[in-house]
């Protein structure tokens, strides 16, 4: 049953969901907002062909969006019901989130503070290991989506995660139109709504082995004053399908799994380069020894004490990103 609410509380929701990661902060969505319900599209002109063949990046980073949406909701007081993938006749229409009677969840609202504290830390992290019972609730967190998420806790695995991620960025770099589209997202102009800025990137030391930046051009992101080993770690979120269904959960679960990460203080950065091409997604299988199929990698770690807080990255007016009723 649907209930009234104030357009301005769902308006400030939507404003949080904006806040949710996207491949390259393209932000490839769009809403239409009504009285009591929102619908989440993807926006078309924001997909990256030459990165995202098969628009995986595309619908995880909208999936992230619905799960921000969920908890905002759920933070201003507001119980939902999500319709996912509602309309067979329109792919882009991802899902209708709508209002209805009853308490809102409490485990999305406990993350309500998160949205504004997470940001993307490209950053090397403190030696200190991510402590086991963090990266449970981490798994927890994801399977409550339906999806299964993998910590790399071996160092022999993590040494081959790292050489995937190296392969998939030096093959990535032979694709039609990746490197356009790197250059174009990675150098927007001072005041762009979009895109990764310079100081979203640590500066390059050349004392630091980074498979994980190797997409990026140099920042000027202070990476920190501690040159001892890095003691951060990867996670693995994968599904047993892999059509749209499954991207999509696997987009709410990065999103569950990165604010709870920050909820208890750790560091995060999704890696999507290692899963968008389908050699590096096999490599990436046969490196962790399970069956699921790849939808996300994140990198998790411990802050550097003292590490300055990070900038936020630019988001596009709500105005922009709504459709006409």
């Amino acid at each position: 049953m649907s209930t009234q609410v104030d357009t301005a509380v769902l308006e400030r929701a939507l404003r949080l969901a904006l806040r949710a990661p996207s491949v390259h902060n393209t932000q490839p969505w769009r809403w239409r907002l009504r009285r009591t319900e929102v619908e989440l599209h993807t926006d078309p002109a924001r997909h990256l062909p030459g990165t995202d063949p098969d628009r995986r990046d595309l619908v995880i980073s909208c999936g992230a969006a619905l799960h921000h949406l969920r908890v905002a909701l759920a933070g201003l007081g507001v119980a939902v019901e999500v319709d996912v993938l509602p309309d067979p006749e329109n792919s882009g229409h991802l899902a209708t989130v709508r209002v209805v009677d009853g308490p809102p969840d409490r485990s999305a609202a406990a993350l309500f503070g998160q949205i504004a504290r997470r940001h993307t830390d490209r950053r090397r992290y403190s030696a200190e290991p991510v402590p086991a019972a963090r990266l449970t609730g981490l798994v927890d967190r994801a399977r409550g989506f339906g999806v299964f998420a993998h910590p790399v806790t071996d160092p022999r695995v993590l040494q081959r995660m790292n050489e995937v991620l190296r392969f998939a960025a030096r093959e990535q770099r032979h694709e039609p139109g990746y490197l356009a589209e790197l250059l174009i997202w990675t150098h927007r102009y001072a005041d762009a709504h979009d895109g990764v800025p310079r100081p979203a990137v640590p500066v390059r030391t050349g004392q630091w082995d980074v498979p994980h930046l190797q997409r990026f051009p140099a920042g000027t992101l202070a990476p920190g004053r501690d040159t001892g080993p890095d003691g951060g770690t990867l996670m693995v979120l994968g599904t047993p399908e892999d059509d749209t269904a499954a991207r999509l959960a696997a987009g709410e679960a990065t999103s569950a799994v990165l604010l709870h990460a920050t909820r208890v203080g750790l560091a995060t950065a999704p890696l999507s380069q290692a899963v968008e091409q389908p050699v590096a997604r096999r490599r990436l299988r046969v490196a962790l020894g399970v069956p699921d199929q790849p939808q996300i990698v994140i990198r998790l770690g411990v802050p550097l004490p003292g590490a300055p807080p990070l900038v936020p990255t630019p988001r596009r007016p709500l105005a922009s990103v709504l459709l006409r009723p």
